[in-house]
């Protein structure tokens, strides 16, 4: 079973919200799932409505029997700076650096090594244990960058080959590969059922397999209810036209006579009806693509009024009922 779940989708899929979604459901029934940040955005402290999250883990959500969601911001220079004192012993020398701006200048001139920091502060989560032994963590989530980088962002290996091929930043590197390409990690894939999500997703999967990192399954977010499909459309429109008219009527929306304000209403429902019809043609076919990359799929209906923290729980209650235990 995994342990480091990675979180990652096209822009406008929702994957923040299905990160802290699925941190919520593995927490439930008592477990310890910690909701990791990478990005710099905040986006975790909007959903749980709580403030800023500083660079220390916190408790900012309980699930349903007890189980706690602990929240982590990673910052770049914090996590360089615990690199310094856990590898070199600098202590109050590497603060010193960080004033003089010689911490901010080796993340921007070192992608790899800011992205080296940013995965192994996430995976010396996962293997944390506490005095008694046991895991401090029973689940780790990363909502991780977006589909376009997140091979890269992961595969540490290729990205500190430039910096060094020995020493403790390559020691550290080949640590959190070991992690990364372990049955303890999953990579999932957030996706809606468009065209061009779905086709992302299908790519950052190949890439995926292609560099032999672990994935997971894909999650399908903001599906809408499929209510006529195009048959009935048809049916309605080759017909039924009289019917529908009564039936508004009968719905207090004017007379069934023709060219009463029901029968006027006709067209336009049955424009509205087709247009819903074509969509769930659409969706099927996006959906069957993505039966075909051959992983678990799991879908999550769409909010209309939006994700406020009691949709958040409503999602991740969605979420669990689908999730293997």
């Amino acid at each position: 079973m995994s342990r480091l779940h990675v979180v990652s989708g096209k822009g406008g899929t929702g994957k923040t919200t299905v990160a802290a979604a699925l941190a919520l459901a593995l927490a439930t029934g008592g477990r310890r799932t910690l909701l990791v940040e990478v990005e710099g955005r905040q986006g975790i402290a909007q959903l749980f409505e709580t403030e800023p999250l500083p660079y220390e883990e916190r408790k900012i959500a309980t699930a349903p029997g007890g189980g706690e969601v602990h929240a982590l911001a990673i910052d770049p220079e914090f996590a360089l700076l615990d690199y310094l004192h856990m590898f070199y012993k600098l202590g109050s020398a590497g603060r010193a650096l960080k004033k003089l701006g010689a911490i901010d200048f080796a993340t921007t001139i070192a992608p790899g090594l800011r992205d080296v920091l940013l995965t192994g502060k996430a995976c010396e989560a996962v293997r944390r244990k506490g005095k008694d032994g046991r895991f401090v963590y029973d689940s780790v989530v990363m909502d991780a960058p977006p589909t376009g980088r997140i091979t890269r962002f992961l595969n540490v290996n290729h990205e500190v080959a430039g910096l060094a091929r020995t020493g403790p930043i390559h020691n550290q590197a080949q640590a959190v590969m070991r992690v990364l390409k372990s049955p303890q990690t999953a990579v999932h894939m957030v996706t809606l059922l468009e065209e061009m999500p779905v086709q992302e997703t299908a790519d950052g999967i190949a890439e995926l397999r292609a560099d032999g990192l672990p994935t997971g399954g894909v999650i399908i977010n903001m599906v809408r209810p499929a209510i006529l499909d195009q048959e009935a459309v048809e049916a309605v429109a080759n017909g039924q036209r009289t019917a529908v008219a009564k039936a508004l009527s009968q719905a207090g929306l004017g007379g069934a006579r023709r060219g009463g304000l029901a029968e006027q209403l006709v067209d336009p429902l049955l424009e509205q009806a087709r247009e819903h019809a074509e969509r769930v043609e659409l969706e099927r076919a996006q959906r069957a693509e993505l039966t075909g990359l051959g992983l678990p799929l799991h879908e999550l209906e769409l909010l209309t009024d939006g994700v406020d923290l009691a949709g958040l729980y409503r999602l991740a209650a969605d979420l669990r009922k689908q999730w293997p235990t």
